[in-house]
């Protein structure tokens, strides 16, 4: 697994700011008291919203441009035979919109959603050129990170999209991308991991055989089924 440590943060006066070294509340109620139960006009907290996601992204970028792990993590998905993709509880959200762009230019891509397709069910029949990437951030879902594990106990290959080198998940996977999620909000910052995402998906697809091809006979099938008021 290929991420570098993060880096020291200055410490400044405004606890919430988004180079602060002050401990960060773990769950969504504490993060409230401690970020946004002081009065301040919409303008102040606009503008530490924005200092935040555009901190977020701009660490993100130099991490990944440093330690090369979304190249390598689009390299195994091109490589596999099959694909999966996880998240629980919000990540859930994120690996949607990347099962749902893979698809776009990559057959055998697998939402593992509990519903349609059941961890249960991917694990007993996990192949040496398969691949899981897995979504997880603080505060971590245990099922992921079970089944992230039996995966590559399996023999799979695990990518990990998650944010700290040293959580569990990064531990176990081949790859692990780190994003930010700092925030000045009650939840941690989505910025970075749907930037993360969508870049993810356009590495792969640049280098996949035949998706231009596939690109193309969606567009026809779309259009045949009128699934859309709009070009």
């Amino acid at each position: 697994m290929s991420a570098e440590p993060k880096s020291a943060e200055p410490s400044t006066p405004d606890p919430s700011g988004p180079d602060s070294s002050s401990p960060d509340p773990s769950s969504p109620d504490q993060r409230y008291g401690a970020r946004l139960r002081r009065r301040s006009s919409s303008s102040i907290l606009l503008d530490r919203l924005l200092d935040h996601e555009t901190a977020n992204l701009a660490e993100t970028a130099r991490r990944i441009r440093v330690d090369g792990t979304l190249e390598q993590a689009a390299a195994r998905i091109v490589a596999a035979r099959r694909r999966f993709v996880i998240g629980g509880s919000k990540s859930s959200a994120y690996a949607a919109l990347l099962a749902i762009d893979l698809s776009a230019s990559l057959a055998n891509v697998t939402l593992v959603d509990g519903i349609a397709a059941r961890p249960v069910d991917v694990l007993c029949d996990v192949r040496a050129d398969d691949v899981l990437v897995a979504f997880s951030f603080r505060r971590y879902t245990r099922q992921t990170i079970a089944v992230a594990r039996e995966f590559a106990a399996a023999g799979g290959t695990v990518v990990g999209i998650t944010d700290d080198p040293d959580s569990s998940l990064a531990r176990l996977a081949e790859v692990a991308v780190v994003v930010g999620t700092r925030s000045a909000s009650y939840v941690d910052s989505p910025t970075a991991v749907a930037a993360a995402t969508h870049i993810l998906a356009t590495l792969t697809a640049a280098s996949a055989k035949g998706a231009r091809r596939r690109l193309r006979r969606r567009e026809e099938v779309t259009r045949d089924l009128e699934l859309y008021e709009g070009a």
